[in-house]
């Protein structure tokens, strides 16, 4: 039971790995594919919302999936999803397949995060928010590792499309690790024997919840949208080089991956929402320094990731300590409306960037982290009055 347990709580960092790698190819990539193909930035931005599109699909139903047959089911779909979306986008040869193949790749992006988190709460309900943060650290590292490894490629003369297809043997290994991996570890009580959609509406909305669903989406917005555009900022408007531009990409998700390690240790003891509103507050100030500030303050673009990197996971043991039924569906629609965020950031940016800019269009980050933290205001007061 504990060496089941272990291999697949592993198996879950694997596959969080493999979400922060793939999820985060396409940012390196973007400026390459943006020149090479002759796209104009909307048309980027709508390429992105594709990958969302998929995510939010994936998010809705994979809840249910989750509640029916269980995580580890939902994770080795998510393998093969992937797998075929990368095959897909390495050999696209129109602007609507590739969207289209973006898209497969988001619903397998959207079945790892709710797979992985919801069987990691299976797994360590009682440490919830420690192992959530842990999981996401692996996110960070995927994440971190990913545009140093694009930039070596190019730098090497890949074409995108074969960085793509480089990448089918990560997913390949995750659907293979959810075949054969145990499930003695599972325990059955936490996942539900039947799916009633009216009163999974009525969980899933009840309270504050909506408030939290406004909060994460916003932050991912702010996240995704920074992870998408920012080496095309870098090199477009601050004249720095793919190899460059890739380190402050890195360092972003480094110090993501360091802040969701180190922090998965103090969230339990500091309180959640406190936690989660300082972060949200330092983002926020790095931010604005770093886009709207002199080439002395882009360091602040990464530096925010540390400050960011707790957000989420712990958001997501808020959300999990409020409902004890039907989990997996609840975080369905918590990370719907996350993938929601994932769409509208990226998209937004590029929208506004065709037409006043790229430092305006990465402007809407700051935006959308103020809304996050005026909304975890509202929830934080409106606890005190209950």
């Amino acid at each position: 039971m504990r060496k089941s347990r272990i291999i697949l709580t592993a198996g879950c960092f694997f596959a969080f790995f493999a979400f922060g790698f793939i999820d985060n190819l396409k940012g390196p990539i973007l400026p390459e594919l943006l020149r090479t193909e002759n796209l104009d930035l909307r048309q980027g931005g709508t390429l992105l919302l594709g990958a969302y599109v998929g995510f939010i699909i994936a998010t809705l139903l994979t809840g249910f999936v989750a509640d029916r047959f269980g995580n580890r089911v939902v994770l080795l779909i998510a393998g093969l999803l992937l797998s075929l979306g990368l095959l897909g986008i390495s050999i696209s040869l129109s602007y609507v397949a590739l969207v289209l193949m973006m898209c497969c790749v988001g619903l397998g992006l959207g079945a790892i995060e709710v797979g992985a988190n919801g069987l990691i709460v299976e797994l360590h309900r009682d440490k919830a928010g420690l192992y959530l943060n842990l999981l996401s650290s692996f996110h960070g590292t995927g994440s971190f590792l990913v545009p140093l490894y694009v930039a070596w490629l190019v730098d090497l003369g890949f074409e995108w499309q074969r960085i793509y297809l480089s990448v089918v043997a990560i997913s390949g290994a995750l659907a293979v690790a959810f075949t054969i991996s145990p499930t003695a570890a599972i325990r059955p009580t936490l996942v539900a024997s039947s799916w009633n959609w009216r009163e999974t509406l009525r969980i899933g909305f009840q309270g504050e919840m909506g408030w939290y669903y406004l909060m994460i989406s916003t932050y991912v917005a702010v996240e995704l949208g920074l992870a998408a555009w920012l080496m095309e900022y870098l090199q477009q408007n601050r004249g720095m080089s793919v190899a460059k531009s890739s380190y402050y990409l890195s360092g972003f998700f480094l110090m993501i991956m360091m802040g969701r390690f180190f922090g998965s240790f103090v969230v339990e003891s500091l309180g959640y929402l406190r936690v989660v509103g300082g972060a949200l507050l330092g983002g926020v100030v790095c931010l604005s320094l770093g886009i709207l500030g002199n080439d002395d303050f882009l360091v602040g673009l990464s530096i925010s990731g540390g400050f960011f990197s707790i957000v989420f996971p712990t958001l997501t043991a808020v959300v999990t300590g409020l409902h004890k039924e039907n989990v997996g569906t609840v975080l369905g629609i918590l990370f719907t409306f996350g993938g929601i965020g994932g769409a509208l950031g990226p998209w937004s940016i590029g929208v506004v960037s065709q037409a006043f800019g790229l430092q305006t269009g990465l402007c809407m980050t700051v935006l959308f982290g103020i809304v996050s933290l005026g909304t975890l205001t509202i929830v934080a007061r409106r606890q005190q009055r209950a």
